[in-house]
This record gives C-alpha cells, sequence and structure tokens, in this order.
C-alpha cells in the first residue's frame, strides 16, 4: 500500500521532474493533459446518451438533447484541438530548429479553448441548452423552447474558443517565418513556396521536363508543410464559426433586451451554405490535411527513414488543401433549396476526390514503414496503423453518403454518425493522436518510463474494438431505418442499443485505464508541476537545452 501510494505521489521510477522541463515542454504538456480529461469527459457524455438509447427516459428531452448539443463541443475543440494544437505548437519550433515565437501567446491559447469549451458546456449542463451543435439560422433562442441564457452562454464559449484559434494560427505562422535574434534572415519567397507544397508540384514538373529539381532540400520539411497547410483551413473556418457566432450573440441579446430583429434580414441558405463551408474545413480540410501530415511524421520518426515519394506528398497536400474549400455541399445533398449543380459538382464529384487524395497518404505512410521492416510493434506503430485502419473505414462510409441517392436514405440516420463521424474519429483520429503522444513522450518528459506495458495494451485493445464495435452496431441499427437524432422508446433497436452502449463502456474503461497509467507514471507531484512557472530560462526552447 505504501509503495502504491509513493508511486501515485511521485511517479514510477521518480516520475516526471517537472522542475527540469522547459517553458516549450510545459506549455505543450498542459494543453494536451487538459485534452485528454476533455476527451474523458466527451466519452462519459457519449456513453450517457448510449445508456439513454437503451433505458429511454434515464434523463429527461431537455437534458438528453443537451448532452447531445455539448458533445461535439467536448470532444472536438475542447479535446481534440488541445491535443492537436499543443503538439504543433511543439513540434513547429523543433522541426524547424527554432524558438516557437510566443510562449506567452501559446499559453493564453490553451487557456482559452479550454475555458470557451467549459463555458459552451456549462450552457448545456445548467441552462439545457439543446438546439444541438449547430449554428444554423436562425438558431433558436425562443424563451419557450430555450433559455436564452443558456445560448448566450454556449455561443459565447465558442466564440472564445475561436479567439484562442486565431491565437494558436498566428503563433505558428510567426514561427514559420519569423527570423530569430542572431540569426540571418531567411528569403521569404522560398519559405512560401515550400510551407504550401508549390516547391514540391515544381519539382515533379521540372521532372517531368528533365530538368534539374526545382529545391534539392526544401525550405520547410514535410510535417512542417501539413501543419502550415491544415493551419490556412483551420483559419478560415475560426473566422466563420466566429463570424456566425457573433452574428447569433447579437440576436439573442436583442431577444433578451425586448428589441424586434427581423431574422429574415439574414438569408437562410445563404448562410447555411457559408456556415457548412466553414465547419466542413474542420473535417475535410483541417482533419485529413493534419492527419495526412502527422502519418508522416510519425513514419518517418518511427523508420528513421525518408518519407517515400516526398514530392508526391507535398502535392497532395496542396490538393487537398484546395479541395477542402469545395466540398462543403454535400452537406446539404438533403436541402431541396440548394442548386443541383452544386450538389453535384461539390457534394458529388469533388467529394470523392477525397478518397484519393486519402489513398495517396495511407500508400505513402504505408510504403514508408514497410521500408523499415522488421518494425517493432510498439505503441507507437500500433496506435498509428488502427488510425490509419479507421480512417480506411470512414472515408468511403463517407463517400457512399456524398451521392444524393444514397444520401436521401442515410443522411438522418446514425450510419452518418457512427459509420462515418465516429469511426474517423474515434478510430482515425483518436487512435492516431495517441500515437503522436506516444512518439513525442520521451521529448516532452525527458524519457521517463511509462508504468506498464500491460495496461498500455488493455487500453489499445478496449478502445480499438470498444470503438469498432460502436460504430458498426450503431451503423446496422441505420439499415434497419434508426434515425439521429431521435429518442426510441419502443424498444425497436434495443439490441443494438445495448451492444453499442456495451462497446462505449469499454471506450470509458480505456481512457480510465490510460489516465490511471499517465498519473502512475508521472505520479501527482508530476503532473501538477506542469502547470507551475518553468524554472528553466524562457529563452531555452528545445529539449536539447534543458537536458
Amino acid at each position: 500500500m505504501n509503495k502504491f501510494l509513493d508511486t501515485l505521489i511521485n511517479g514510477y521510477e521518480g516520475g516526471l521532474k517537472a522542475d527540469g522541463l522547459t517553458p516549450m515542454q510545459k506549455v505543450t504538456l498542459r494543453a494536451v493533459v487538459m485534452g485528454v480529461l476533455f476527451y474523458g469527459l466527451a466519452v462519459l457524455e457519449g456513453e450517457l446518451m448510449r445508456m439513454n438509447a437503451v433505458t429511454p427516459g434515464l434523463f429527461d428531452e431537455s437534458h438528453y438533447f443537451a448532452i447531445m448539443t455539448v458533445h461535439p463541443i467536448v470532444g472536438i475543440f475542447g479535446s481534440t484541438y488541445l491535443i492537436v494544437f499543443g503538439a504543433f505548437t511543439f513540434l513547429v519550433p523543433y522541426l524547424m530548429k527554432k524558438p516557437l515565437y510566443s510562449i506567452k501567446l501559446a499559453n493564453w491559447t490553451w487557456i482559452a479553448i479550454a475555458g470557451g469549451a467549459i463555458t459552451s458546456w456549462l450552457g448545456g449542463a445548467i441552462f439545457h441548452y439543446a438546439p444541438l451543435y449547430t449554428l444554423y439560422w436562425p438558431l433558436p433562442v425562443d424563451f419557450e423552447q430555450f433559455n436564452p441564457i443558456g445560448g448566450f452562454v454556449f455561443v459565447l464559449g465558442i466564440a472564445v474558443i475561436m479567439l484562442g484559434t486565431l491565437g494558436f494560427i498566428f503563433n505558428i505562422f510567426a514561427t514559420v517565418f519569423y527570423t530569430e535574434e542572431g540569426h540571418e534572415k531567411r528569403p521569404l519567397k522560398p519559405l512560401i513556396l515550400s510551407a504550401l507544397g508549390i516547391d514540391g508540384m515544381l519539382n515533379i514538373w521540372y521532372k517531368i521536363t528533365g530538368r534539374e529539381p526545382y529545391a534539392k532540400e526544401p525550405a520547410v520539411s514535410l510535417p512542417v508543410v501539413a501543419i502550415f497547410r491544415g493551419t490556412v483551413d483551420t483559419f478560415l473556418d475560426a473566422l466563420v464559426i466566429l463570424t456566425c457566432g457573433v452574428l447569433i450573440l447579437v440576436y439573442i441579446v436583442g431577444d433578451m433586451s425586448g428589441a424586434s430583429l427581423d431574422y429574415t434580414s439574414i438569408n437562410a441558405l445563404l448562410y447555411k451554405n457559408f456556415f457548412w463551408w466553414g465547419l466542413d474545413l474542420i473535417a475535410d480540410g483541417l482533419v485529413l490535411i493534419y492527419v495526412a501530415g502527422t502519418w508522416y511524421l510519425l513514419a518517418m520518426l518511427i523508420t528513421g527513414k525518408k518519407l517515400f515519394m516526398q514530392n508526391i506528398a507535398r502535392a497532395a497536400l496542396l490538393l487537398e488543401l484546395i479541395v477542402s474549400w469545395m466540398v462543403w455541399s454535400h452537406h446539404l445533398l438533403g436541402d431541396q433549396g440548394q442548386p443541383n449543380i452544386m450538389k453535384l459538382l461539390s457534394g458529388e464529384m469533388v467529394t470523392a476526390f477525397e478518397l484519393v487524395t486519402q489513398g495517396i497518404a495511407i500508400f505513402i505512410t504505408l510504403v514508408t514503414l514497410w521500408s523499415a521492416k522488421p518494425l517493432v510493434m510498439d505503441n507507437r506503430v500500433k496506435f498509428l496503423l488502427a488510425g490509419i485502419f479507421g480512417f480506411m473505414i470512414a472515408i468511403p462510409a463517407a463517400i457512399l453518403q456524398a451521392d444524393m441517392g444514397l444520401n436521401r436514405i442515410l443522411h438522418n440516420t446514425q450510419w452518418i454518425m457512427f459509420t462515418h463521424v465516429h469511426t474517423a474519429l474515434l478510430i482515425g483520429l483518436t487512435m492516431t493522436l495517441y500515437s503522436a503522444i506516444y512518439t513525442m513522450w520521451p521529448l516532452l518528459t525527458n524519457d521517463i518510463k511509462l508504468y506498464s506495458q500491460k495496461i498500455a495494451n488493455w487500453h489499445f485493445w478496449l478502445h480499438l474494438l470498444g470503438g469498432l464495435g460502436m460504430s458498426f452496431f450503431m451503423g446496422m441499427s441505420a439499415m434497419g431505418g434508426a434515425l439521429r437524432r431521435y429518442i426510441y422508446v419502443d424498444g425497436e433497436f434495443n439490441i443494438f442499443m445495448i451492444m453499442a452502449a456495451l462497446c462505449g463502456a469499454m471506450m470509458m474503461f480505456a481512457w480510465l485505464l490510460y489516465l490511471y497509467n499517465v498519473i502512475m507514471s508521472f505520479g501527482v507531484k508530476g503532473l501538477l508541476g506542469i502547470y507551475t512557472p518553468s524554472k528553466l530560462d524562457t529563452k531555452d526552447m528545445m529539449p536539447a537545452e534543458a537536458a
């Protein structure tokens, strides 16, 4: 018992020595640890909804739909944004071998995103604000249907998240382009061409035409190119969501103050196109580009080899950026007011091309891994392969949905939320992020040892099988006609709901095991120490300088 308590407090084999971490390591760990905690809240919310599907009435309707409203805010912004932004805040300066532009801004970023996510969550938890997670126009603020204060709190939280996101974007762009003190100023043109991946396309063209490569050594490494490219989409998304949020806040405040604001002055169809163009940049732009870049980085770090077909990868990332701006209309295939030509071109044809761009990323990553065989099937490799597998299921499922005929059958069913969305997020994205965390573990913690590999194995299998199982059983209910955003009280799909709830419980237990492993590795003192000011010089940005 004494040994257990000592390990819990001080960590396995001495735990995390927070006093020996640089400001860069600390700010990254703060964001990542907070993101992991938000993920646990999102899993708990998901399991509560699954339990309510098994036993309707476990929550009253307003509470149930309030959980459904805040669930993606917590999961996407509170968890994924914090983990991804925290990791990239570390990786960009690390890969470019230069300090981060601003540690203070990085700290403000994670605090703003975490604070905004909690604020939005309170809008649902306290006020049961439940118009679902979209900021559709006109967002319901009817005093008889929803608490307007809840609406104000919910949308205000989203606005704060977007402001934090803009802080992250500025920090990344500034880090890529600024010249650190005492160094020769870098030419701007090669940096821009490389950061956008244009040099990759030029290299391909020069090779076809028999000329020397445009750039033998690109100014920006491939993972930074992916981060930069994804951050462009993140910037556009933040502007759109922030604009929608501020607009809705104006109308909510107007309703609360008794002012008569005309909702019809905003064209609903135009607003929906604007809103979905911005929101879709999270999934079809931000996620796919960020994930592809993460796969490339992990493949290179794991194998110690250069990426297979680097120029193709750079060109494909630029192509994915352009494609991501043109696919939003697949969210409006069921909207009768949407012009058919937009449904056909953007909703179907361009969307289908994402199968090509993501297929290229999967192929390049797997070939790079294969070139280093035999690989040790450690945590990094297992979670990376599982993440790729998740997207190999989710992306084709999305392409099936992006058909005007099939969309009439699938769009409003559990297929879209589980066979596509939850498979992509829970298996594809989350397991890729776990791989990244395990890969960055020695860099961020100065090589502390993991408490238990057996627990890590249980975490892997419970998360993978739980995520696959929940997506499968909910997808099977969709084949029987189970709608999303609907409570079935007659037990029509109960067998699927029971099995999905059991799989959700597996994922909840997997997260608890992972959290236990982290706490026992770091120690409570180590975890708390992350959130104290670093005693090292703030100029010491890189881990090597802290050793």
